[in-house]
This record gives structure tokens, sequence and C-alpha cells, in this order.
């Protein structure tokens, strides 16, 4: 056990770097700088800038500086912001994405398991159809298309809820359906295709021959099994909720990560693309190692830190 968090430790490590680094390669590749656009600034005055935030040191050595601060997490001023770091953005818009990313998990959840064991059990009615219909249309639209869809018929047209900003709890109802729209349908359709192969399992035809009930069969016997491939896509639909959760505040004017990073964007504040780039990072390595623990949890079977 120890010995794998020390190999997984080593290798978060390597990822993070790695993306650090690309990052970092990526936009000082890009012609210009965070202050070009400032057309009405003279160019004596961008000159000063560039000395204060160190733009005009050697690469290698803006390299070192920013991995030094990597390592102690601090991720430097933004370029933009007067007097606010990344620090600053990631802590006031960490909590608002956390919010709605926990949501969108739990209502994906919530609702993919019992509809994908739903259609399972159903196998080949209209009940199987209608899941398989909704789930291949959660998959195949974008969140971005289904949150406008939402805006306009029931924001706009309907008036039933809000549509920006965070001030009321019905005002998370569209952002966090919007969001977890796809990974419902994804998660439905895991949960279904895994349920029909573990009901034709000897197990589970040994298990009702013994008397028990449907339900302990299904929940107990079955279940259990199903939705270990639901775990292993934990990881995954960390990082969809994280990166989609992006767009999804910019549409709903969430104060969230998102906002600060795709205004970092159009504004080319490095610092600001660099440090949530990297914090993101950080928090989906975490994850994907946290659901690889949670198999031994959910299976004894499985040993995966042998």
């Amino acid at each position: 056990m120890g010995r794998y968090l020390l190999n997984r430790l080593i290798l978060m490590i390597f990822s993070v770097w790695v993306v650090t680094t690309l990052t970092f390669v990526l936009m000082h590749s890009i012609p210009g700088g965070p202050f070009t656009k400032e057309k009405k600034l003279p160019p004596a005055v961008i000159k000063a800038l560039n000395k204060k935030f160190h733009l005009d040191d050697p690469l290698l050595k803006q390299y070192t500086n920013y991995m030094k601060g990597v390592i102690t997490f601090d991720f430097g001023p933004s370029f933009k912001q007067r007097g606010q770091t990344v620090n600053d953005f990631i802590s006031k818009g960490l909590p608002v994405s956390a919010r709605i990313g926990f949501l969108s998990i739990l209502v994906s959840l919530f609702f993919g398991i019992p509809i994908g064991l739903i259609s399972a059990l159903k196998h080949s009615r209209w009940q199987d159809y209608a899941v398989l219909i909704l789930a291949t249309v959660g998959i195949c639209i974008p969140n971005f298309v289904i949150a406008t869809v939402f805006i306009y018929f029931f924001g706009l047209k309907l008036k039933l809820l809000p549509i920006y900003g965070l001030n009321s709890w019905d005002a998370y109802i569209l952002p966090v359906i919007a969001l977890s729209f796809y990974s419902l349908s994804f998660v439905a359709r895991l949960v279904r295709s895994s349920m029909l192969e573990i009901l034709e399992q000897d197990y589970i035809r040994t298990a009702r021959a013994k008397g028990l009930s449907e339900g302990v069969v299904i929940l107990k016997h079955g279940l259990r099994n199903g939705i270990i491939p639901v775990v292993s896509y934990l990881g995954p639909l960390f990082t969809f909720i994280l990166c989609g959760s992006f767009i999804i505040e910019k549409i709903f004017s969430i104060p969230g990560l998102g906002k600060y990073y795709i205004e970092s964007i159009s504004n080319r504040d490095y610092t600001t693309i660099i440090g949530i780039t990297v914090f993101d990072t950080i928090l989906l390595v975490t994850a994907v190692l946290v659901v690889d623990l949670i198999y031994g949890l959910i299976d004894p079977r499985i040993k995966i830190y042998k």
C-alpha cells in the first residue's frame, strides 16, 4: 500500500510538472504580451510594466521562478487585476465552482444509477427504449446548448427560474441540470450495460434459486458489481464537470473559477491562465487517485496496490 501510494505520488508530481511546463511554454510562445492590447499605453510604460512583472527576464529564469512559486502554491500576481493574485481568484472562485460541481455529480449519480437500473430491468421494453433515446440525446448535445435552451424556455419564456448569478437556491437548478445532463446520461448507459451483463451471470441465478427476493438479488448481488464501471468513470466525470463548469459559469454569470479563467484568456493574463490550469490539474490527479482507492472498498477482490 505504501509503495503504491509513493509511486502514484511521484506520477502525480510528474503529471503536474508536465502540464505546468507545457502551459508555460505555450503561453510564452504566443506573439505579443499581456500588455500589448493596451494601445493607449506608451512604449515606456509597457517596458516598465514588463520590468515590474519580470517579463523582460530570460525565459528560463521566468520558468525557474514560476516553478518555485508552484512548489509553494504561490501562483503569482495577476497582470490585469491590480492588487489581486491568482491565489485570490482561486480562493474566491473555488467554493462557488465546488458547489456547482458537487451538486452536478450528485445529480448525475442519484438519477443516472436508478435510470440505468430501470432500463436494464425493463430490457427491450418501452421504458428501455425511452432511456436509450434520452441518454443518446444527452450525450450528443453539448452542455452549453442545453444551457441556452434552458435559459430561453425556463428563464425568458416561462420566467420560472433565475438565469444568472446564485442569489437564491433556485438559481442553482438550471446550471446544475445543464452541467450534469451529459454525465447523467453516460452514467445511465454505463449502469444499463453493466447490469444487463451481470443479470446473466451464474451467481445471480444461484441467488434467485436460493429463494432470495428479487430486490435483494438486484440491489445486493447485482448493483454492487454493476456500479464498478461508474466508479471508474468518477475520475473522467470530475474532469468533465470541472472543465464544463467553466462554460456554464460564463453562460449563467456565476462567479466561479470559470469566470476568472475565461477572462484571463481574453486578457492574456499569463499567470492566471497557468495558475488555474495547474490548480485544476492538481485537483484532477488527486481525484483519480481517490477513485482508484475506492475500488478496493467497493469490491475487495480488486487489488490495485499489489
